[in-house]
């Protein structure tokens, strides 16, 4: 029986590397803990937590579990490993080296938890769109979404390299000169990302809307990432890069909530003037009572003596901005001045000219003479 002890005790105290086989069961002993806490974690605790968050309204917290789920998993069994790496009581340079590598796993970890939590931002950023009704989601989000990945990545990997005890600075330095020569080379990519900024921000136009810009003028198709699609009123599509919209006056037709008619009417110099007085005032009269004519601005006035023609002058606006409606609307007025004009017995005028040949005595003599 002693014997038995003995060589336990001597097997305990048997060194692998300088350590004892003792330390090194207790090492895997806390790390066989550890991994049995992440069990634990991982089937009751974040279960729970699940259950209960699955119960509120808001989705961010069911995200963000799903995120922290494997990087938690992941920073239990690494603390597992640093209390057993304190127990071994390695040399100065062994601890260090574990040291450095168990702090690059973690902020490993936390970056990876922080790269799985993009989403819940993404899901905030899209439906902050999305209440707004903006143009760029499908081109915006994606972008925003490998934007904040990326500086994760970058942020982690810098982290890490200080961690390394390596000169993160003179590495920013350097990034930072490429960064500005890649900048000179794509300038072009990035005025046309600020100006789909500017449209997503701004607004001017979206989808749909009849617009004039850089003396290009038709319907939006659509709103991209680098470029603006517009359909000409020829049928031609023209691409105009979102750089040119940012920096050029733009004419939205379609926000406009009335299309104007403007016209004058030219009756005969036969006409008598309480006619003539009449047909503007039924005409007027007509424009108030119209159900699709705005009672503001409102002109209906007899104007000019013109060459061939007694002028009125008629001013008034649709309430609708809708082509076909307003061209509706403009031939039902004109019927309507058509129907007064008729009732009045008032004709309309057309370009015409009159020739008058004086009589003198030697015209007359030569008409004789014939």
């Amino acid at each position: 029986m002693y014997d038995f002890i003995d060589t336990l005790k001597e097997f305990f105290n048997f060194t692998v590397l300088n350590i004892s086989i003792k330390k090194l069961l207790i090492f895997f002993f806390i790390i066989f803990v550890f991994f049995f806490l992440k069990q634990i974690v991982t089937n009751f605790i974040l279960k729970t937590i699940k259950k209960l968050t699955g119960k509120t309204k808001t989705e961010v917290d069911d995200l963000l579990i799903v995120a922290i789920e494997k990087p938690a998993k992941l920073v239990i069994v690494l603390i597992g490993f640093h209390f057993g790496f304190l127990y071994l009581n390695l040399p100065d340079k062994s601890q260090l080296l574990v040291r450095h590598i168990i702090n690059s796993l973690l902020i490993f970890a936390v970056s990876w938890s922080l790269y799985r939590s993009e989403t819940i931002i993404n899901k905030s950023i899209e439906k902050f769109l999305k209440d707004r009704q903006f143009e760029l989601i499908d081109s915006f989000v994606p972008f925003i979404n490998k934007f904040i990945k990326i500086t994760i990545v970058i942020f982690g990997i810098i982290f890490i390299i200080q961690e390394w005890g390596y000169n993160v600075g003179a590495l920013l330095t350097g990034l930072g000169i490429g960064g500005v020569a890649i900048a000179l080379a794509a300038k072009d990519t990035l005025a046309n990302f600020f100006g789909s900024l500017m449209i997503l921000l701004d607004r001017p136009f979206k989808v749909g809307d009849w617009i004039i810009c850089n003396n290009i003028e038709g319907i939006v198709e659509d709103i991209g990432f680098r470029s603006t699609r517009i359909r000409t009123f020829a049928k031609a599509l023209v691409s105009v890069p979102n750089s040119i919209i940012a920096t050029s006056p733009i004419t939205n037709w379609s926000l406009r909530d009335r299309r104007r008619i403007k016209m004058v009417i030219g009756v005969t110099y036969s006409t008598p003037r309480d006619k003539m007085e009449k047909a503007v005032n039924e005409i007027e009269n007509m424009l108030k009572n119209h159900p699709m004519i705005h009672d503001e601005p409102l002109m209906v006035y007899f104007t000019d003596f013109n060459n061939s023609s007694l002028d009125i002058f008629i001013y008034c606006f649709t309430k609708t901005s809708v082509w076909a409606e307003y061209l509706a609307i403009r031939q039902d007025v004109n019927l309507k001045i058509m129907e007064i004009m008729e009732k009045l017995n008032i004709e309309f005028a057309f370009p015409s000219m009159s020739v008058y040949i004086e009589k003198t005595p030697e015209r007359e003599a030569d008409i004789k003479n014939l």
